[in-house]
């Protein structure tokens, strides 16, 4: 029986619904509530009590940094978890959301492993008591719990502050920051799409609003289907828009099994309208240079 009760915030319905099976089936103590942007989250925060919230930052109405400043001011959620799960990794947005109080910092795309050891991070020995409490009705794979029981029993490691070098999401992966955005070669638009354990090198084929298609050499390590996935693309002016979406296709450019080229189509999950817009002007200029 689910003891704790943690709010999962992201405007992605496919990015919540990551996170709240992750959380189903590693800690089954933990019962979710979901909110598709900061406002509504801030609306049942005041009519309800939880325990952990786990957040994008940017969002339609109210974005996961207004939120986290909204929730420190309230007493009864002065000291709650927060943890920001985002794909804007730079230095200076990391240190933002420390000096507001967000109690760990996350990097889309984030692999279950480091989204659960973020949670066993920052709700240490509450969620140890509760599972104990419910030992005997967990439901969870058993190397889960071991790993949760061994993090449990380990040092705390300081947040990143303004002094120190932050190192964004739970795995080595690249932050927004040293990634490589989509940029146009003459006619060709390379992008650097990146994933929980990987960086993928490739070439814009195509591209909409529902999705891009891009060529990368074989050499390379590919991600599975449905694995999440973050395009950081170039906008103009310096400025980026990083897409959140997840591999919807896999396939050989050739018909020959020694091919060197693979064709990955990411399916965008973004609902915000801004990064719709930032979206619609790429693609308007990537249509226009290939004319």
């Amino acid at each position: 029986m689910a003891t704790l009760k943690a709010l999962v915030v992201d405007d992605a319905s496919f990015v919540r619904d990551l996170v709240k099976r992750t959380i189903r089936q590693r800690f089954p103590v933990i019962e979710t509530t979901d909110a598709q942007n900061g406002r509504r989250a801030q609306s049942l925060m005041s009519r309800a009590s939880f325990d952990l919230i786990l957040c994008d930052w940017e969002m339609p109405e109210m974005s996961g940094l207004e939120l986290l400043q909204w929730m420190r001011q309230q007493p009864q959620y002065e000291k709650v978890p927060f943890i920001m799960i985002t794909s804007r990794g730079d230095k200076d947005h990391v240190i933002e959301a420390v000096k507001e109080g967000v109690s760990e910092y996350l990097g889309k795309p984030f692999s279950p492993e480091g989204l659960s050891k973020k949670i066993i991070k920052v709700m240490g020995g509450t969620l140890k008591t509760a599972m104990d409490q419910n030992g005997k009705s967990m439901a969870g794979p058993t190397d889960a719990l071991k790993e949760s029981a061994a993090l449990l029993t380990q040092k705390r490691e300081p947040l990143p502050t303004a002094a120190t070098q932050p190192a964004p999401g739970a795995s080595a992966q690249p932050s927004a920051e040293g990634s490589k955005p989509a940029v146009s070669k003459g006619s060709m638009s390379l992008a650097s799409i990146r994933f929980a354990e990987s960086t993928l090198r490739s070439a814009v084929k195509d591209i909409n609003l529902t999705e891009v298609r891009v060529i990368a050499k074989r050499e390379q390590a590919f991600p599975g289907i449905l694995d999440q996935a973050v395009v950081d693309i170039e906008i103009g002016d310096g400025q980026m828009a990083r897409l959140n979406g997840y591999v919807h296709q896999l396939q050989a450019v050739d018909k020959r099994q020694d091919t060197d080229f693979v064709s990955v189509t990411i399916r965008f999950v973004d609902e915000d309208p801004k990064k719709l817009e930032d979206l619609s002007r790429f693609v308007a200029r990537f249509r226009a240079g290939k004319r």
